[in-house]
């Protein structure tokens, strides 16, 4: 356990460097896109570049950048809102992402493991062939065209940008109706896209599971066919399923990137999105630091819980 925790440390602080000179070969000057359309002279010019610290040799900023980072502290906006610390927009944005990831996740889970259930029992069947299908179809769909498509298609029926209705009501419930209502397409594309790997790796598990000796016996023993499934094959079959819930999580925030930026969600993706066009290169540190850490962690977790629920990795 020790080993995979230094493990997960190494590979954060890995992630920290490869990102911050991987920013550094963006195009574009944060300066520049600061001063543009103004009357600037050169030695203004020359101040505000040493005020955000780019007049220094890159090493010397990466090593103010990780002190600094060391201490909680992820940097200041340059141009997204000027002065402002990069972690209380982080903070201001977390909740957008984690309700829109929270919910789609969620709900692909239960759609998958159900539909995966479902077509390995019944294998080679219409319902298998035909949700593999489908599966498979909407597991190789881009998220932004399958968003793009969805606002086509529904016509104006939720809405396609934003959290809030400028309109709504302010009591809670009306509130919560509202912000129910715009996070339906974001979420169903979400939904549609992710809900596959859960589906096949499912399918896949069970049927990995389906001639197990243990199923003969329970069989033998006189057990309904639903019970046989449900009791003995499928807590067999979800370990896999439970560990790629995690492992997972990157994607589907990497996804809700480009999700957001297509229905404007107020989340990190929109904020990432934001940020690429100054470059706001401290935004773009601290949001990528803080969803790497997060992939990171949910990796860790997803190890140890294997652990605990095989006690065959225990032993080996």
């Amino acid at each position: 356990m020790l080993k995979k925790v230094l493990e997960a440390i190494v590979s954060i602080v890995l992630v920290i460097v490869l990102f911050f000179f991987l920013f550094r070969m963006l195009p574009g000057d944060p300066v520049a896109a600061m001063t543009r359309d103004r009357v600037t002279s050169p030695q203004q010019i020359a101040e505000l570049r040493e005020k955000m610290g780019v007049d220094k040799p890159v090493l010397v900023q990466f090593g103010q950048y990780f002190w600094d980072l060391l201490h909680g502290d992820l940097g200041e906006s340059r141009l997204l809102n000027n002065g402002r610390p990069v972690a209380d927009m982080i903070a201001e944005r977390l909740w957008p992402t984690i309700l829109l990831v929270g919910s789609a996740t969620l709900l692909a889970v239960l759609l998958g493991l159900w539909l995966g259930i479902r077509a390995a029992w019944r294998r080679d069947s219409f319902f298998d062939r035909s949700q593999t299908g489908i599966a498979l179809t909407l597991w190789s769909v881009p998220q932004f065209w399958l968003g793009l498509m969805l606002l086509v298609v529904t016509g104006g029926l939720f809405p396609s940008r934003g959290m809030h209705s400028p309109d709504a009501a302010p009591d809670v419930l009306s509130q919560t109706l509202d912000v129910l209502h715009h996070l339906v397409l974001p979420c169903v594309t979400l939904l549609a896209v992710f809900y596959a790997q859960y589906m096949l790796i499912m399918r896949s598990s069970l049927l990995g599971e389906m001639n197990a000796d243990y199923l003969t016996t329970a069989r033998a023993k006189g057990l309904r066919d639903d019970l046989v499934r449900r009791r003995h094959a499928v807590p067999n079959a979800l370990l896999p399923t439970t560990t790629l819930v995690f492992m997972q999580f990157g994607q589907v925030v990497a996804g809700a990137v480009t999700v957001e930026a297509v229905f404007s969600w107020p989340g990190l993706g929109q904020l990432t999105y934001d940020a690429l066009h100054g470059p706001d290169l401290p935004v773009l540190q601290g949001v990528f630091t803080v969803l790497a850490s997060a992939v990171v962690l949910m990796n860790l977790l997803a190890d140890l819980l294997y652990r605990v629920l095989d006690p065959r990795v225990r032993t080996s």
